[in-house]
């Protein structure tokens, strides 16, 4: 009995180093990969790479390794980017070769390639093309985006002033009105503050995203090919995410029962429209399963990106009381108290800008950034990194690179300010990523965090339940993303 489990251990581990073996040469082929530590049958690098701390685990490596490293995920080789001039080399210099994207097991089995986030080769070009397009003219309606967030922004207003001042947790008052923005752009209309549906979207997408930063989320990126198999946490992302899509294909059928190809209402309308007109080309990329994948990325990144940027932002206000001092002077100063924010007011606003910016950068929301892929092979900083590499440029390490930022730890708005108290920008601010795969929503998102933040901070000061020193800002969960940690505030009227 002894000796046949000593056996299967045995043949196990011999069927592993084959694994391993077969890896190694598939991504070598021809390719010469940056060093890194040595990896072990089936583990590859687990005892290096902390799946409850991938991020902080590159980079204890790249102290050893330099900025560009191979780490073995399991079975998998991926090559590691650390520090600004490196990322930017890659996806700046070298923008087409970088600009594949790479394995994420955890969602790739919902996705399967589609959609404009998870695409590549022409089917991303396209469907790229296609949204900035939309994003930026919407296609549809009179009204800019601007006067969205501003709508919305005073919906928020009123839900605050209801509160009286009384603490509550700022979670979904922030991810309900940010939501509503991106909802008014791909489903053409908002949603009640009180609607039981939303609310439950709501609520999936915030577990879908601290889902992809759990160890578990890590684990199955590593081994998706035995874990696909087996029951546990690891299965949830999968399940939230159907969840998801089939809320958008109900949204596609209600618009396709009413669709007025004269006058497009949102994104989904457009999308349709486009599908009609291609629909006797076979190798179009306008179809189904387009349409409802790429309508979830924006929903998705929509909704939660923004909303935990302000949440953490807030929190930090409530650390350093100081700088929301300042802030409302600002505010005072250059927009009153008796008209709304408008995006214009930023160019004389430099303070709140570089306080924006700084909660941003320090908020880090996906400091691995989404993985890359190599689109053919590349030679990079003397390596040659054979075609279908997977490379993780980790962007919080551009964020916090003390090259670039005297003070990487803290929250300390003086980054983004001259000697003369001028907003300056600094080159190693990528919190959207940077290169040919930058966010799609970045000019929105910049819009966004502007009036929704003057506009709280114009009419409601922020008062801790505890003292200042006594907050913690560490994020609750921190892995694909950083989450932020749960806590409450009052918001007191001016």
């Amino acid at each position: 009995m002894e000796l046949g489990a000593a056996f299967t251990v045995f043949l196990g581990l011999c069927l592993s180093c084959l694994i391993i073996l077969i890896a190694w040469r598939q991504i070598n082929k021809g390719g010469k990969l940056p060093p890194g530590p040595t990896p072990i049958p089936f583990l590859g690098n687990l005892l290096q790479v902390r799946t409850d701390a991938t991020f902080q685990s590159f980079l204890k490596l790249s102290e050893k390794y330099g900025p560009v490293f191979t780490v073995y995920m399991g079975p998998r080789p991926i090559v590691v980017l650390c520090g600004h001039e490196v990322v930017k080399e890659a996806l700046v210099d070298q923008a087409e070769e970088f600009s594949g994207r790479g394995n994420l097991a955890s969602i790739d089995r919902n996705f399967q390639g589609y959609g404009v986030v998870m695409a590549n080769g022409d089917r991303w070009k396209v469907l790229r093309r296609f949204s900035l397009t939309i994003l930026r003219d919407f296609g549809m309606g009179k009204r800019s985006i601007e006067e969205r967030i501003q709508e919305e922004a005073s919906y928020l207003l009123e839900e605050f002033r209801k509160t009286k001042g009384a603490p509550i947790e700022p979670t979904f008052f922030l991810s309900r009105t940010v939501s509503n923005v991106i909802s008014s752009v791909v489903f053409g209309s908002r949603f009640d503050y009180e609607d039981k549906q939303f609310l439950n979207l709501l609520q999936m997408i915030n577990s879908a995203f601290i889902e992809m930063s759990t160890p578990w989320a890590q684990l199955y990126d590593m081994y998706s090919g035995i874990m696909q198999y087996l029951p546990g946490r690891h299965n949830r992302i999968y399940y939230v995410i159907e969840e998801l899509k089939d809320f958008i294909a109900s949204r596609v059928k209600i618009n396709e029962a009413s669709l007025d190809p004269q006058n497009p209402r949102d994104f989904i309308d457009c999308f349709i429209i486009k599908m009609h007109q291609d629909k006797d080309n076979p190798h179009s990329e306008f179809n189904l399963k387009n349409l409802v994948l790429t309508t979830l990325n924006l929903f998705f990144a929509g909704t939660e990106t923004v909303s935990s940027t302000l949440r953490y932002g807030f929190l930090l206000l409530l650390k350093h009381p100081e700088v929301e001092a300042k802030v409302h002077e600002e505010i005072d100063q250059v927009i009153g108290k008796n008209r709304q924010p408008r995006f214009e007011d930023r160019a004389q606003m430099p303070y709140t800008e570089a306080v924006i910016h700084e909660i941003q950068r320090l908020t880090d929301i996906v400091p691995m950034g989404v993985p890359h892929n190599v689109t053919r092979d590349t030679h990079f900083r003397g390596y040659l990194l054979p075609k279908g590499t997977d490379v993780f440029p980790l962007l919080g390490s551009v964020l916090k690179d003390p090259k670039y930022f005297q003070y990487p730890d803290a929250f300390y708005p003086q980054h983004f300010l001259d000697g003369q108290g001028r907003f300056k920008k600094n080159e190693a601010f990528v919190p959207f990523s940077s290169g040919k795969r930058i966010c799609l929503g970045e000019a929105m998102a910049r819009m966004e965090l502007f009036l929704y933040f003057t506009s709280i901070l114009q009419n409601f000061s922020l008062r801790s339940l505890v003292p200042p020193a006594d907050i913690d800002v560490t994020p609750m969960v921190s892995g694909f993303g950083n989450i932020p940690p749960t806590y409450q505030l009052c918001l007191v009227a001016r």
